[in-house]
């Protein structure tokens, strides 16, 4: 019987660790199929507090891990692919065996929309971003496109402007579906040019190494061209890696968890916690993720606590 299982290995889930562990909890952290999460796939990170010179998001991971592993968590590399919350006590079952726990936190995290495209992936953190709040200070004094017509391409793109020379968003219709005072905003920024009807087919610049350009085609006329740029930032959403619970927690119409309340982690399950970009399609960055981290560990040890299950008492192996 765990204790606490920890379900993600990204900041949530290594804060929560951390947090768990230090409060002598040992807990079991599934780490996953992608060990960090969306970090691993970023550059350098420079609003991280306290990391003043910046930190490569890879490197940040790894010393999450470290902290987490040196308070007693357990870290492993097993792939959750059933839980069964339905009854106590919670059972997990990874892609290696199954488990049973008193408490569970999820932080298995939001994957962004990607353009599906093999030149995208191979330039994604050299040029290909999904967020301009991270990488956007990289593109100062450059031309970058915003891929999307909602409201996360608006605001995207508003914010890039801070930094970039100029701004192109690029629209697969003449419809967009942004709401109208920030459709507004960016229509009236100097900085910001609209391209319609258009898809990107190609990101240029793989044997370079970097973005150089994109190909874009022209949905209506089927016209094909290219365009120099320096960036691209897909701003087409994000899908919460919620599929594991469907039927056992309750989701938004957007996939991501539910909790209990506005700044709460509880779901509806007595004993289960989210955090982290799983519950969280407001914010989604690493500082707001480790802090749902830190409450969710701290909401477990209280409830844990509650059920007379101490430090002192011996768990896991």
């Amino acid at each position: 019987m765990e204790r606490l299982v920890i379900i993600g290995a990204g900041p949530a889930g290594y804060t929560a660790g951390i947090y768990a562990g230090r409060a002598d909890l040992k807990p079991l952290l599934f780490a996953g199929p992608q060990p960090g999460g969306q970090l691993t796939t970023t550059t350098e990170v420079e609003n991280w507090p306290g990391a003043e010179d910046g930190v490569m998001g890879p490197d940040l991971m790894i010393k999450l891990k470290a902290q987490a592993e040196k308070f007693g968590t357990r870290v492993s590399d097993e792939t959750v692919t059933s839980v069964d919350f339905s009854s106590k006590p919670l059972k997990i079952t990874t892609n290696k065996q199954s488990y049973e726990a008193e408490t569970a936190i999820i932080a298995t995290g939001a994957s962004a929309r990607r353009l599906g495209l093999a030149s995208e992936t191979a330039l994604f953190g050299k040029g290909v971003s999904a967020c301009a709040t991270c990488d956007g200070f990289f593109f100062r004094g450059k031309d970058v496109v915003v891929v999307g017509g909602g409201d996360s391409a608006m605001e995207e793109a508003t914010f890039l402007t801070k930094f970039a020379n100029k701004v192109t968003i690029l629209n697969r219709s003449d419809k967009f579906k942004a709401s109208k005072p920030l459709l507004d905003r960016a229509k009236n920024n100097p900085k910001i040019a609209f391209m319609e009807n258009v898809v990107v087919t190609e990101v240029l610049g793989v044997d370079a190494g970097h973005v150089t350009g994109i190909k874009i085609k022209n949905v209506a006329t089927n016209e094909e061209s290219e365009m120099k740029i320096d960036g691209l930032f897909a701003a087409i959403g994000h899908v919460p890696n919620t599929d594991l619970f469907k039927g056992q927690l309750d989701l938004d119409q957007l996939g991501y968890l539910v909790t209990t309340g506005p700044g709460d982690v509880k779901t509806k399950i007595e004993g289960v916690f989210a955090c982290g970009d799983v519950m969280d399609k407001k914010y989604r960055q690493a500082v707001t993720a480790a802090g749902t981290g830190c409450m969710a560990a701290l909401e477990a040890e209280r409830l844990l606590t509650h059920r007379g299950f101490g430090a002192s008492e011996n768990n896991g192996k």
